[in-house]
């Protein structure tokens, strides 16, 4: 009889249990059409997930909402990204760098946010150009950030140089003077994808050159652009050649003398205290003022979400500049607030190469925008190659991106 009534009991408990089972699946149904939704984002580091994660935190709880986070990797990131909207099952929030951004709002699958003043004004007016396709804004600015030079001051004094390096021909100077002594003057980048170009574009912005012109037309194989790629060669030759990973770690190692790289190389360089280094900004050419790379994270909201109030209230909340402020400072290779009120916040620059960053923002521009982006930037990074590997000349080269670029985007 005990035992009858065991089991009984026993089927009851488990009649029971299924039905609250079942009970909390509809309820997280209902709570995940109305109130939830999915961020992809590349902050995949520790101190970088947990800095976002408070932030998170503290939006749910102010929107009464859940936010499933899910992190990508830049290596594969942009594949997985474009694999999730071509199935259908996009995330609702997105995270794009800057020089992705075009190709995904001219796909047709970003919502478009609101355009007026009121809404992109509080951002570093060229941090816009990547939001805009067709005169809508399809992301907003999240962080923005740049390169400048890193001096090793003990090389540079060894090598007898003494002056300041405020032109390319100081730069170059420089660098031969290093080499002359029998060290690195400077690192060049050479085939590394997706970086080779942020290395090039200041060169050609510095000497007056361009990929597009104001009209959108292609001038890669413009005088300027010339004499940008002949520095660079000439640069290259005082050094080696290498990807960012091994150029970076060989100024680490006290190997380069001069070598152009971002924030995220200045906590490594504090951690060896015998290595001397000044961070400089992107000399000029003639009596014009240098030009840097700067590039952004940017956040847009997919077109298929189902919930877009949440969605957009995400990006205007990890847009705000406090919120900004304070992401920056607890993950400083994030940069700086796109947010114009922000990006010089003190708690920031107070750092002084922080604040060498933040100046050279004032002289830095963004990856031109086109959807076929991507395309163009191959073709413009095998053009330094083959200048690097002694293949062409500069004119040679860029003559035959010139006609490479024109036939990726038409006439």
């Amino acid at each position: 009889m005990k035992t009858r009534l065991r089991q009984q009991i026993a089927i009851i408990l488990t009649i029971c249990t299924m039905i609250t089972i079942h009970g909390c699946g509809n309820g997280d149904t209902a709570v995940r059409t109305t109130r939830t939704i999915r961020f992809w984002h590349f902050w995949s580091e520790p101190g970088q997930k947990t800095a976002l994660k408070e932030l998170i935190s503290e939006f749910e709880k102010a929107n009464n909402a859940t936010v499933e986070l899910t992190e990508l990797s830049w290596n594969d990131g942009k594949v997985k990204l474009q694999a999730a909207f071509n199935s259908g099952a996009p995330p609702d929030v997105v995270e794009l760098g800057s020089d992705w951004v075009a190709q995904f709002s001219s796909a047709g699958v970003l919502l478009a946010l609101p355009s007026d003043a009121t809404a992109l004004g509080r951002y570093v007016p060229y941090s816009l150009g990547p939001t805009m396709w067709q005169g809508r804004a399809y992301a907003y600015p999240w962080t923005i950030d740049t390169r400048v030079l890193y001096v090793n001051t003990g090389l540079v004094h060894s090598s007898g140089w003494k002056g300041a390096i405020t032109t390319m021909d100081d730069l170059l100077a420089l660098a031969e003077a290093v080499a002359s002594k029998g060290s690195y003057g400077w690192g060049a980048n050479g085939a590394d994808a997706h970086r080779l170009y942020k290395k090039i574009l200041p060169f050609m912005w510095s000497f007056g050159g361009d990929v597009l012109d104001k009209n959108g037309i292609l001038v890669l194989n413009s005088t300027e652009n010339v004499k940008a790629f002949t520095l660079y060669a000439s640069l290259a030759r005082t050094g080696f050649v290498e990807t960012q990973r091994q150029l970076d770690a060989a100024f680490l190692q006290g190997k380069l003398a001069v070598w152009n790289s971002g924030s995220w190389l200045t906590k490594k360089i504090r951690i060896n205290p015998a290595l001397s280094v000044t961070p400089i900004l992107m000399p000029g050419v003639g009596t014009n003022t240098g030009v840097s790379f700067a590039g952004g994270e940017y956040l847009a909201v997919s077109s298929a979400t189902t919930n877009k109030q949440l969605s957009r209230d995400l990006v205007l909340f990890l847009t705000g500049g406090k919120q900004a402020v304070t992401f920056c400072i607890k993950v400083p290779e994030a940069g700086f607030p796109a947010d114009k009120d922000y990006y010089q916040d003190s708690s920031l620059i107070s750092d002084p190469v922080k604040k060498v960053f933040a100046t050279q923002l004032e002289h830095a521009r963004m990856t031109p925008v086109h959807p076929r982006w991507l395309d163009i930037e191959s073709v413009l990074e095998d053009a330094v190659v083959r200048v690097l590997l002694g293949e062409a000349t500069p004119e040679e080269a860029l003559s035959k991106a010139q006609n490479e670029a024109l036939a990726i985007v038409g006439k």
